[in-house]
């Protein structure tokens, strides 16, 4: 079934960056909103970030917003999360999803198609 493939994880020192991507398994992209989530262990799944269909429209998290950047590129079909100055407690399995609609959601339920992650961890 159609999942999404994360990538671009890593180990990275404090105040680093790192780049994540996010394509569809069967290689298509579709007129789906995108959204990037975290969870680390003993914890509830976390939005992080989002993007419309149209490339347009972004939402973001407020412990992340300032650091991450959320986008699409329709000629490589994928998303990527650029994220800097990373603290320690955006350790995390990295995900994204896909929902269909018109307003972006943050609550990982309208989400569908998860993908196995990409580990993420930031050390001091």
């Amino acid at each position: 079934q159609r999942h999404m493939v994360e990538s671009g994880g890593g180990l990275v020192q404090s105040g680093g960056s790192l780049r994540l991507s996010c394509s569809a398994s069967d290689g298509e992209f579709n007129v789906e909103n995108v959204g990037w989530f975290r969870q680390s262990p003993g914890k509830e799944r976390e939005f992080v970030a989002a993007v419309r269909w149209t490339g347009g429209n972004t939402q973001y998290s407020d412990s992340v917003k300032g650091r991450f950047t959320i986008s699409r590129d329709d000629a490589d079909k994928t998303v990527y999360l650029q994220m800097n100055n990373l603290k320690p407690e955006d350790t995390a399995v990295y995900s994204c999803a896909v929902h269909v609609g018109w307003d972006l959601q943050n609550n990982p339920f309208h989400y569908a198609g998860w993908g196995p992650g990409t580990q993420v961890t930031v050390f001091s």
